[in-house]
């Protein structure tokens, strides 16, 4: 399968040149007829059809400045800490401030971390912030090993004892699991790393709660059935030649076979923006869609585990989880790590009350140091981006970081 999908990205390759072409044609200015209707039809018409043909590459954050105290400020991506599937990366400010410290965890699931640009930006004016900056599966050689469930709860330790005591973590909807399952790690060990507080956003901690058409999925079929149908190896050609993984463009199918409509709306919507010349629009369909649909693959171990383990026994929510096959993971050994859970009340990947039973698990948390938020009128991916993220939710998340 994998080898037919790249045989058919290089058959369409010739079509993108020239809807690229013809676009750029009819769009110019000093071509004729470029500025009549018949002319914004024919360039808005070829730019969809270059997306359509498009192979999308990871896109750059592109957050070179960022507004502090009223001023505007650089920001620099570093890599502080590099491992063959992550890169631990800071967003560093030309700044004097003694902001939180704070790690933000990607998701694992396709997505680039980039798909958390406006997290990310709505965030930096008042945080030290740090990233977990996922590597495509398909660019790791497999002399660098494999990677799987546990292996992602090691990374959110190393990456919490490398940046200290004093640290805060969010956790943005798949990392939901294995960053509570680290900090349980950390608090039992007394390790001066656990960190302060712990923000959960629309994560599936108990996706046995109000389940989703995501969560029907993976409870309808057995673990054999997945392996089989996809998992498949990387093709030659790719420095990950062979390695098992679960590639990105069949969880880029799933996700918009969830919606097809809205997604069809969206670029009927690109489309009339485009032919009315409403390039501000344009540009905010054109901009999440640059996102949206560049994908990454995974490696097979953590997507096969992460099935079992989340989705089809729950081992977490019913106090089963185990790391590395030996060690219990205790939720109940966090107690001084304040719990923020965040959920959107339309959010049709994570059901409504997923995220916030990990509530019933931290229980020695204090009530006071524990708050949950449902965000009224938000999908999944408002919870973490858009204007609702912007005006209310990161607001609160920043007085609860400050507060605790």
């Amino acid at each position: 399968m994998y080898g037919s999908y790249s045989l058919g990205r290089a058959m369409v390759a010739p079509v993108n040149s020239w809807a690229s072409a013809v676009q750029a044609l009819w769009s110019h200015p000093a071509f004729p007829g470029a500025g009549t209707l018949f002319g914004r039809s024919v360039a808005s018409a070829s730019e969809l059809l270059e997306r359509a043909t498009r192979s999308y590459a990871k896109p750059p954050f592109g957050l070179e400045t960022t507004g502090i105290d009223g001023r505007t400020v650089a920001v620099r991506e570093v890599v502080c800490l590099g491992t063959p599937f992550c890169n631990l990366v800071h967003f560093e400010r030309d700044a004097r401030r003694r902001d939180p410290k704070v790690l933000v965890v990607a998701p694992l699931s396709g997505h680039h971390a980039s798909l958390l640009r406006d997290t990310v930006q709505r965030l930096l004016p008042d945080h030290d912030l740090y990233l977990t900056d996922w590597i495509d599966a398909r660019l790791v050689p497999l002399s660098a090993g494999r990677f799987d469930l546990d292996d992602y709860v090691d990374l959110v330790r190393r990456f919490l004892q490398a940046l200290g005591p004093d640290v805060h973590v969010i956790a943005v909807c798949q990392p939901s699991v294995p960053v509570l399952a680290a900090v349980s790690l950390l608090a039992e060990d007394r390790d001066p790393a656990t960190p302060r507080s712990m923000t959960l956003m629309a994560g599936p901690i108990d996706a046995r709660k109000n389940p989703t058409q995501v969560d029907r999925v993976a409870t309808t079929r057995s673990l054999r059935w997945f392996e089989m149908t996809a998992i498949q190896r990387v093709p030659a050609g790719e420095p990950g030649f062979l390695r098992k993984v679960y590639p990105g463009f069949l969880q880029l199918t799933a996700f918009v076979s969830l919606n097809v409509g809205r997604h069809a709306d969206a670029h009927r919507r690109l489309y009339r923006d485009l032919l009315a010349g409403d390039e501000e629009s344009a540009e905010v369909v054109r901009r999440f869609y640059d996102d949206y649909l560049a994908v990454m693959d995974l490696p097979a171990e953590y997507y096969l585990q992460t099935i079992a383990s989340v989705f089809q026994r729950h081992d977490l929510a019913r106090g089963e989880m185990v790391w590395r096959g030996k060690r219990p993971v205790r939720p109940t050994a966090i107690e001084a790590t304040a719990l923020f859970t965040i959920e959107g009340e339309k959010d049709d990947i994570t059901g409504a009350g997923q995220t916030f039973a990990a509530h019933d698990l931290c229980t020695s948390i204090p009530a006071g140091r524990r708050q949950e938020y449902v965000q009224s009128g938000a999908g999944h991916y408002g919870v973490f981006s858009g204007r609702r993220w912007r005006e209310e939710i990161a607001p609160r998340i920043a007085s609860f970081i400050r507060g605790s």
